[in-house]
């Protein structure tokens, strides 16, 4: 007579005894000399939050006083120096007009003046 295995689902005669199953484990040890695991050493380093790039920039053009053009996210065009910055504004020096504290995220891109109408003379734009 054919019993069925309620928990499997398998057939399997009467006379047969449960079924000799070996367990196959891997030795761990073996494991561990085969796939040695990463090391602190070997990990890869994260990169630095802030590169410093931009502070240097900003040092270049403040110290040589370069005559900057901001554009702002609503396209206003901003002409003057950079006096000074910190991690959310630029201090903004123009000959016409008010100082102006610029907040950084409603910046779009700035550029040199002198680069700006050499491109506008040449018709690049």
């Amino acid at each position: 007579m054919v019993n069925r295995n309620t928990s499997g689902g398998a057939f399997r005669n009467e006379d047969e005894g449960p079924a000799n199953r070996k367990l196959i484990r891997p030795n761990l040890a073996e494991l561990a000399d085969r796939y040695p695991t990463r090391s602190f050493s070997q990990r890869k380093q994260v990169p630095p939050e802030q590169t410093n790039a931009e502070s240097y920039y900003y040092l270049k053009q403040m110290a040589a006083k370069t005559p900057m053009v901001v554009v702002l996210t609503d396209g206003e065009k901003i002409n003057g120096w950079i006096e000074w910055y910190d991690k959310n504004c630029l201090k903004v020096n123009r000959e016409t007009g008010p100082n102006l504290l610029v907040p950084k995220a409603s910046i779009k891109y700035m550029y040199k003046a002198a680069e700006g109408s050499a491109e506008e003379t040449s018709g690049n734009r």
